[in-house]
């Protein structure tokens, strides 16, 4: 099913106004199967949510959401792909400081850190999954900012 260009509403392929906004639709439907949208027209939400948090690749759906047009005004889907990116940002940085610190008498500390960090991605792939609003301090407070500026 293609979606409104103007406010993203889900629209028939034959509707030429959009229900909700009342916006002119496209006049070819193949416009909306195109591009970054393609893989999106099966895609929810909630699993496009959920997929933000697979470990080491869910950067990758991140940034899939939020090139859609699909998911443009899903506030609380992009808070979760800003919120999973960021997640990924902060085990590249403890990756890269850790392996340079090289802190004698450490314990192990490098991989208690990521096995915390695994733990914590896998823990928000569920929480998510069943459509639980988890946020980690520090990251959320930059997802909320980087989803309030794309407004």
């Amino acid at each position: 099913m293609p979606f409104c260009p103007s406010c993203g509403n889900q629209v028939s392929p034959n509707d030429r106004f959009c229900g909700r906004c009342g916006s002119a639709q496209p006049i070819s439907s193949s416009a909306s199967s195109t591009g970054w949208n393609a893989g999106t027209n099966g895609l929810s939400p909630e699993t496009a949510a959920t997929l933000c948090y697979i470990p080491f690749f869910g950067w990758i759906f991140g940034l899939f959401v939020l090139a859609s047009e699909k998911f443009r005004r899903q506030d609380t889907t992009r808070f979760h792909a800003f919120q999973g990116l960021y997640l990924f940002v902060a085990w590249l940085l403890f990756d890269i400081v850790l392996d340079f610190a090289h802190i004698p008498f450490s314990f192990g500390l490098e991989k208690i850190v990521k096995i915390v960090m695994i733990c914590t991605w896998i823990y928000m792939l569920i929480q998510t999954h069943q459509g639980q609003l988890i946020r980690l301090p520090f990251i959320s407070e930059l997802a909320d900012k980087s989803v309030n500026e794309q407004k």
